[in-house]
């Protein structure tokens, strides 16, 4: 084994977060000026571009992979990153710190999430896999669910707030090219060091993209939601979470089988099924007490530590 090969490809791995996660940060901060700028609502903007921004990381990553023809990295990419999100970002900070879940949360946004999580689970029980059909209407389902989100948020009083631009129009497309820039190579890193990782230490695509990818993917959530934490915001930890959730399955797998169908390994059945019981869990969490308590999030964390130990040891 050659271990200076596979160090390199370790330090163009963590270099590859890095790109995403700046170049996310720099998208958003871009596009949210340029969207100021031509006077668009600051409600309008988060719902979009910001929603979007924080799950650029893994439509780069998924993309990516989608084109090079890793798909298995592209479908194990969502799914891991998801279960992170719900069972160790919320888990976590549910531990931290009680988090009451807003009316429009439970009666909108979780239940969208597990209709999608479940029609997600229907296509690729049917046919084995995610046709270029099945990625279209994941689209449509996003274009469809935003813009209900914008035409709802227009009606309200927070819709009129217009934030004042950060920075020039210049220096906002600059930021907009180079986060762009700084996804994509970052992107093209992580697919390329993951899938040599993966072959030098024997382990599949599917287990270094629940892992080490998803949660590589999934820093910018985890980042967002203890700033989020520390400043009280529970309802943005919650929106962030779902949000992510809903995008990564809907723009993220929609894109990436819309490019190349995505088959499916008959070894992954337990992640997808999986993913939709923690999302149904997730969702009676919520319903049930309008709020993640401490005992909650206990359980959400162990369910995370026992399915990684269960990834690894299936490997």
């Amino acid at each position: 084994m050659d271990f200076i090969s596979i160090g390199i490809q370790f330090a163009l791995l963590i270099i590859g977060f890095v790109l995403l996660i700046k170049g996310s940060d720099f998208f958003v901060d871009g596009a949210s000026s340029v969207a100021s700028i031509l006077k668009i609502p600051t409600l309008i903007v988060g719902l979009t571009i910001v929603a979007f921004g924080t799950s650029a990381p893994e439509a780069a990553v998924s993309i990516t992979s989608s084109l090079s023809g890793s798909n298995a990295l592209a479908l194990s990419n969502v799914i891991g990153s998801n279960l992170f999100n719900m069972l160790l970002i919320i888990g976590l900070c549910a531990l931290l710190n009680e988090l009451k879940i807003g009316r429009e949360v439970l009666n909108l946004d979780l239940p969208f999430l597990v209709i999608l999580t479940g029609i997600l689970t229907a296509f690729i029980l049917l046919g084995w896999n995610i046709s270029r059909i099945e990625g279209i209407i994941l689209l449509i389902l996003i274009i469809a669910y935003v813009t209900y989100l914008v035409y709802n948020a227009r009606k309200s009083k927070e819709s009129q707030i217009v934030e004042k631009p950060k920075m020039s129009l210049l220096r906002s497309i600059i930021y907009i090219v180079c986060g762009v820039a700084g996804i994509i190579i970052g992107a093209d890193f992580v697919v390329d060091s993951a899938s040599y990782i993966a072959m030098a230490f024997g382990m599949s695509e599917t287990l270094v993209g629940l892992t080490i990818v998803a949660m590589g993917t999934s820093l910018p959530e985890l980042a967002t939601s203890l700033t989020a934490l520390k400043k009280d915001e529970n309802q943005l930890i919650i929106g962030n979470v779902i949000g992510s959730n809903i995008f990564n399955i809907s723009l993220v797998l929609g894109a990436s089988s819309a490019i190349s169908p995505i088959a499916i390994n008959p070894n992954m059945l337990v992640d997808i099924v999986l993913m939709f019981g923690v999302t149904i869990l997730f969702f009676i969490f919520g319903k049930t007490q309008d709020k993640y308590d401490k005992k909650e999030g206990f359980v959400l964390v162990a369910l995370f530590v026992a399915y990684m130990a269960f990834a690894i040891l299936r490997n």
